[in-house]
């Protein structure tokens, strides 16, 4: 697996009953120690001296206090995080390399998970990005990272995304969701609030692809078997349900908020996004056999800025779809 991403872990279920049990019990556990591990200073009534570090003042401490770390620090800090590159993740270098120019422009970044593509939108020259981690844990290894990768022009906040939306007017010119929208339990509304705030949208996301992922292939294992028919933008979309089954009490979980989410048809993405005014689709990435389901990089963008809202659809638009 290359790059980041949320993982869309095969459920307890493909095992037999006995042993599905037993590897339940054995996360339960795994996930109680970890809590136990990294929350015991911070409880109510601990001593206070387990809160202190008394070794040699570093950055690697801060790190160590957080575990499950996904990503690595880049080498020249001499730090030792997770195993995967995500500081030098090929889609978002294919995003900012080759379809929108950030210097000197705003982000908005949903799911930053580590911060490492946060990283990378500063160092193409951002002049703000603004990231929205819900995962608790998540949000402290952010925070060590802007600390340990000195971002100065990167801000992260605490909690959901969808609320933010809500109370925050802001347009921002471009909008960067890498993992998150497969993990939505309305991705439908998801994508009318990002089409209200920018004209430029970036999204790597597994899709439901009947073609690529057909009856009988185990990878569909985790979705019910319910479709949902919605319409947006006088646009016909169909939604697949989709559990975690338990995975969620696995410590290095890093899924959406509820258990119950749904992965969106890929042609169904593809024509929402041009009904919404992004007239300049761009398709990358496209991973077919992805372990866990079908998945592709989609660059959305308006080169007519204010030709779509979600509050007012307008009719489907001829589309520009590149295949990188």
């Amino acid at each position: 697996m290359t790059g980041k991403q949320r993982p869309a872990t095969f459920p307890a279920p493909l095992a037999a009953p006995a042993r599905a049990s037993s590897l339940r019990l054995l996360l339960d556990r795994l996930a109680l120690r970890w809590h136990t591990r990294t929350l015991r200073p911070f409880r109510a009534g601990a001593d206070v001296l387990d809160r202190y570090v008394g070794g040699a003042p570093s950055l690697q401490n801060a790190i160590d206090l957080v575990p499950g770390w996904a990503g690595a620090m880049p080498p020249e800090t001499g730090l030792r995080a997770g195993p995967q590159a995500f500081h030098l993740d090929t889609r978002i270098d294919w995003l900012l390399r080759e379809c929108f120019d950030i210097r000197g422009r705003t982000a908005l970044e949903l799911g930053p998970l580590e911060g490492f593509h946060t990283a990378m939108l500063e160092r193409f020259g951002a002049s703000e990005v603004t990231a929205i981690e819900a995962n608790a844990a998540a949000y402290l290894r952010c925070l060590i990272t802007k600390e340990a990768l000195k971002l100065h022009r990167s801000s992260f906040l605490l909690g959901d995304f969808m609320k933010w939306f809500d109370g925050e007017p802001r347009r921002y010119d471009l909008i960067v969701g890498s993992g998150v929208l497969y993990h939505s339990d309305d991705p439908v509304r998801l994508l009318e609030r990002l089409a209200a705030a920018t004209d430029a949208l970036y999204l790597w996301t597994h899709v439901f692809d009947e073609a690529a992922m057909p009856a009988g292939d185990k990878r569909r294992l985790p979705f019910s078997g319910s479709v949902e028919a919605r319409r947006s933008h006088r646009s016909d979309v169909r939604l697949h349900e989709r559990s975690y089954y338990r995975s969620w009490r696995n410590p290095a979980f890093n899924g959406g908020l509820r258990d119950r989410h749904f992965w969106i048809d890929r042609a169904d993405l593809l024509a929402l996004l041009a009904a919404m005014g992004f007239d300049r689709l761009l398709v990358a990435h496209d991973e077919p056999a992805h372990r866990y389901g079908p998945s592709l990089s989609i660059f959305a963008q308006r080169t007519s800025p204010g030709r779509g809202s979600p509050d007012t659809p307008g009719e489907a638009s001829e589309a520009e779809h590149g295949i990188a």
